[in-house]
């Protein structure tokens, strides 16, 4: 046997061997970066919270006395007002509704002790739409010859105001302007669309509602001595 030719065959197998295994650690430090970073996503997903909507008082209207007594023969006017703030995370605003209680009697104001209803429903202007029929007159009239009670709307921003209750000048619920202690409005058992916003409020927006007492010299009917009271009601809810 040919030991050089073993030799030869060994050695030849050998290196064969040893370029094996470098190729190996050649391919295998070529891919392991790719192995080690290689990634995998699940696509975008979205968080969300809902935020409810909030509308409420949150200063309520505050019982009223008109300023000063009434003279029930040579007469006089007394005003007062009440303010309320509403708040509301709604970004469409809200509306607020008032209505005064029915007390059986055509009149919303009555004496407290001898139930008379001689205080009459400030007679606004009937010219309005089929659906809201009444609407404020501009100025108040002390024509009547019977006591009257009435009531108007301000606001911080004037702008929330119906529009019932702003002006052109001379004519209320007509143009974009507002005058103070102008637009009065007859009492009614039903509601009537007092505010009309159209933004958020979530810091609170003020309006206030300014009522009056006209009593005539001699008025018809007579006014007996007593206290007269009207009860109504606000509602607000998110435009």
């Amino acid at each position: 046997m040919n030991t050089k030719f073993y030799l030869t065959s060994l050695t030849q197998a050998f290196i064969a061997a040893v370029l094996i295994v470098a190729v190996l650690f050649a391919l295998y430090f070529f891919a392991e970066p790719r192995v080690g970073r290689a990634q995998d996503t699940s696509g975008p997903f979205t968080i969300s919270q809902e935020i409810v909507g909030e509308t409420s008082f949150i200063v309520d209207a505050n019982n009223t006395t008109l300023s000063g007594s009434l003279n029930g023969i040579t007469g006089g006017t007394a005003n007062g007002s009440t303010t309320v703030v509403v708040q509301t995370n709604s970004p469409t605003g809200y509306t607020m509704d008032i209505a005064f209680f029915d007390n059986g009697t055509l009149q919303t104001m009555e004496g407290e002790i001898t139930g008379s209803s001689a205080i009459r429903d400030y007679p606004a202007s009937t010219t309005g739409s089929t659906t809201n029929p009444f609407e404020p007159s501009f100025l108040f009239s002390t024509a009547s010859t019977a006591a009257v009670f009435a009531y108007t709307m301000s606001a911080a921003d004037s702008s929330d105001l119906d529009q019932s209750f702003l002006n052109n000048g001379t004519i209320c619920n007509a143009g974009g302007g507002y005058t103070v202690d102008r637009c009065w409005m007859t009492p009614a058992t039903t509601t009537f669309q007092i505010i009309d916003r159209d933004t958020d409020a979530v810091t609170g927006a003020t309006s206030t509602l300014h009522f009056r007492v006209h009593v005539p010299n001699n008025p018809n009917p007579g006014l007996v001595v007593d206290t007269y009271t009207a009860t109504a009601t606000l509602t607000v809810a998110p435009q």
